[in-house]
């Protein structure tokens, strides 16, 4: 389905539209067509890129483009109608809605390859973009004011899955469609989603923590730190590490479902598993990704349990790559960020220019309960002290010198030193 940007003042009139539609009559409507022809007609002139726009009927009923003329005839006088440009992009704007900023890459990493990717490919286009630091409420307030501002598309990575539904169904209620990203939207017309495969993530997290493991896990117990309950990908996560930790019939010993992927709070978590668990006992935690690893690790730490037994992340913080070469977290997992904003950028330009996403694309489908929707899943990759220099610095994600600022004896260790030299 084609999309097209309606402006804040064609919104309400769509709005109106099913209302009035009820209650004006055929005779009514048939009365006040001419007007309507005309007023369609000074549209289409003023505004060229409004044809599809009109012929499409949203605005079609016409009580609702007669009592709404003296505010369209405002909006014509101060907005940019014009003629789209010849590539298409003239004045298209791009909103990009990003959950929190507990996760670092969100504004160390997405953001600024996100931004970059459609400045590239479109210098004419503006980013808008947002964070809503864990509040759905205000992500929600953030895609209506971007909408409000004349946005063609909104990238949206959701704090609550469920909760994000009103605000892509607001979303394509005004003919901008929705590019999910990282995280899917659950009951809702998405028209693209771009991610990686979660349920691999997981697998790789607990099979890789296994390894680390070895016979230990006879005999031990695991604490798993699952993350935020709003989050589907953190059920995703789960499930994929629930198939290998099951499997090899591990015993788990607590399990936490940490509500915003809040390290604080996955720091206490592991402090009542440790109170409540024989500690000597642990011989591995799950942690879904790099910040509840660090709060983990800062409660065993506290603890005396030095070194910790081995912990899974997620994200390849550099935090997270630091705490590696240190010996205090054992693997993280690289998700190519910098090619996942890039794609993101990639469907959101094309979506905006044309309403659909290019042919050329290679998809998967994912049942989001509204539909199937078009999905590229890009592939995770496991990183392990021997693995940093190979995956991260290779990939130019995080630089040595990043890196090894205050740990040059072991980045040295790692063998990092000598492949910069």
């Amino acid at each position: 389905m084609k999309h097209r940007r309606l402006g804040p003042v064609f919104l309400q009139a769509a709005q109106i539209r099913t209302e009035d539609r009820q209650a004006a009559g055929y005779a009514e409507r048939a009365k006040l067509g001419r007007s309507v022809a005309r007023l369609g007609l000074s549209l289409a002139i003023l505004c060229p890129n409004l044809r599809d726009f009109l012929t499409r009927g949203l605005l079609r009923d016409a009580q609702a483009l007669v009592r709404l003329f003296p505010a369209i005839a405002v909006a014509l006088s101060t907005m940019a109608c014009g003629s789209v440009g010849a590539d298409g992009s003239d004045g298209l704007r791009v909103a990009l809605l990003l959950p929190e900023s507990k996760t670092a890459r969100y504004e160390s990493q997405d953001r600024p390859a996100f931004e970059q990717r459609v400045n590239d490919i479109c210098p004419t286009c503006e980013t808008l973009s947002s964070n809503a630091n864990q509040d759905a409420a205000r992500q929600q307030s953030q895609a209506e004011a971007a909408i409000t501002n004349g946005a063609d598309v909104l990238v949206l990575d959701p704090v609550d899955s469920v909760a994000a539904a009103v605000i892509v169904r607001h979303a394509d209620a005004a003919g901008v469609p929705v590019v999910t990203y990282d995280r899917l939207v659950l009951d809702a017309p998405v028209a693209f989603h771009v991610t990686f495969d979660n349920e691999r993530v997981g697998a790789l997290q607990a099979q890789v923590l296994l390894d680390a493991v070895g016979d230990e896990r006879d005999d031990g117990v695991f604490v798993v730190l699952n993350g935020s309950p709003t989050d589907d990908n953190a059920a995703q996560f789960r499930n994929g590490a629930m198939s290998v930790l099951d499997a090899a019939e591990v015993t788990i010993g607590a399990e936490v479902d940490v509500p915003d992927w809040s390290p604080d709070q996955a720091q206490q978590a592991m402090e009542r598993a440790l109170a409540t668990l024989d500690r000597d006992r642990i011989v591995g935690v799950y942690a879904a990704n790099d910040g509840l690893a660090g709060g983990a690790i800062a409660a065993m730490t506290a603890a005396g349990m030095d070194p910790p037994p081995p912990v899974t992340g997620q994200d390849a913080e550099l935090a997270a790559i630091q705490r590696i070469l240190a010996g205090e977290q054992h693997m993280t997992v690289y998700k190519a960020v910098h090619t996942q904003a890039s794609v993101a950028a990639e469907m959101a330009v094309a979506l905006a220019r044309t309403g659909e996403i290019p042919d050329s694309v290679p998809t998967d489908q994912i049942d989001n309960g509204d539909g199937q929707v078009p999905a590229l899943l890009l592939e995770p990759i496991p990183v392990t002290l021997e693995t940093v220099g190979s995956t991260v610095v290779a990939d130019g994600f995080w630089t040595i010198e990043e890196i090894c600022s205050g740990l040059e004896q072991e980045c040295a260790r790692a063998g990092l030193l000598d492949a910069a030299s």
